[in-house]
């Protein structure tokens, strides 16, 4: 079966390094999406007329590409999350990608784990059932030698074809609960990145209120230093208006003075 997962790790360096990782991050998250659509379909087939092995196949091969993929998108969330975002739409476009992310992380392992409830009651059947085909052939106390041996030959051939049933029902139970166990591995895994993840969103919300708290502190500085520069121009205005009348007055008083000198 052909499945969405194709390498999704960016080459770093150049100064399109953020783009070039905003690109990459978006088309896998589309990929998740796409192969977790998938899965849901096949899970609600799970025992139904139309489970088989060969939906089981597929659906354990598609879960683990999409495992790997969810791997590598969260190491390039992460380093994007880390690459300074000076511009307000860089900020955007981060915000977007994660909060896509994060619901699609969900999604699949909402998935994840309704497959993994299924697969258990599954396991719990056949166990049940292995056990009755067990008591079946328990030798009952009322059998003797002598019935044993008159057993037909129809009869001993039925109870080897049970036999070769029971014994491939045991190796499919087996291989079911290492599906079991390998599923359960990545639903933790998949939690361990929604905490990494988180704690990353939450320090950068930190950085991102502290640079706004810079920004606005600066502001209001900025605006602190023009009110106290109207101020100052203000006074000096003031202050110079002063000179002019205080020169006004002493040139009349210079021409009072000369003007009574002159008459005397």
């Amino acid at each position: 079966m052909e499945t969405s997962y194709q390498g999704g790790v960016a080459q770093e360096g150049g100064s399109d390094n953020f783009q070039r990782l905003s690109s990459t991050i978006a088309s896998n998250i589309k990929k998740i999406s796409q192969n977790v659509s998938s899965m849901s379909k096949m899970v609600n087939q799970l025992q139904t007329p139309q489970d088989s092995q060969e939906l089981r196949n597929q659906l354990r091969q598609i879960q683990n590409y999409t495992q790997k993929l969810v791997k590598d998108t969260s190491s390039l969330l992460m380093e994007l999350m880390r690459l300074p975002a000076e511009h307000p739409a860089a900020r955007l476009t981060r915000d977007r990608l994660s909060d896509e992310y994060m619901a699609t992380l969900n999604a699949f392992q909402t998935t994840q784990r309704s497959a993994a409830q299924k697969s258990k009651e599954d396991v719990k059947k056949v166990k049940a059932q292995s056990f009755n085909i067990g008591d079946a052939f328990a030798t009952g106390g009322g059998n003797t030698d002598q019935q044993l041996v008159e057993m037909s030959d129809t009869n001993l051939r039925k109870q080897e074809q049970i036999t070769r049933q029971t014994e491939r029902e045991l190796l499919e139970l087996e291989e079911r609960e290492q599906d079991i166990r390998q599923l359960e591995s990545d639903i933790k895994d998949v939690n361990q990145i929604f905490k990494e993840l988180g704690q990353i969103i939450h320090e950068q919300g930190a950085v991102v209120d502290s640079i706004e708290s810079c920004v606005e502190y600066a502001s209001q500085n900025v605006e602190s230093a023009t009110q106290e520069l109207r101020q100052a121009a203000t006074y000096k205005n003031k202050l110079r208006k002063k000179k002019v009348y205080i020169a006004i007055i002493l040139a009349i008083i210079i021409c009072i003075i000369l003007i009574i000198v002159f008459r005397h």
